[in-house]
């Protein structure tokens, strides 16, 4: 699956965007963010606070909770705020 990332979560990171393949166990959004944040210092830091980040399956606002399987794309992404 493509896995996108924007403002200070690419920032931290240091990439836009990458295509991973998590493991089985891995099913949901917030499983998806635990393991994602084991995969090396940059990742870790951008997933510091987990509760914080938003994320988009497919282009829909999801929470948590929601299902990964079959997802094409995932984005993440910190609060946004209008102005």
């Amino acid at each position: 699956m493509k896995v996108l990332y924007f403002a200070w979560v690419r920032e931290r990171i240091g990439k836009t965007e990458e295509v991973i393949e998590p493991p089985a166990a891995v099913t949901t959004v917030g499983e998806l963010i635990g393991w994602l944040s084991t995969r090396g210092e940059e990742y870790a830091h951008a997933f510091e606070t987990p509760k914080v980040i938003r994320a988009a399956i497919d282009h829909s606002h999801v929470r948590s909770d929601a299902v990964i399987a079959g997802a094409r794309e995932i984005a993440f992404f910190p609060p946004m705020t209008g102005g």
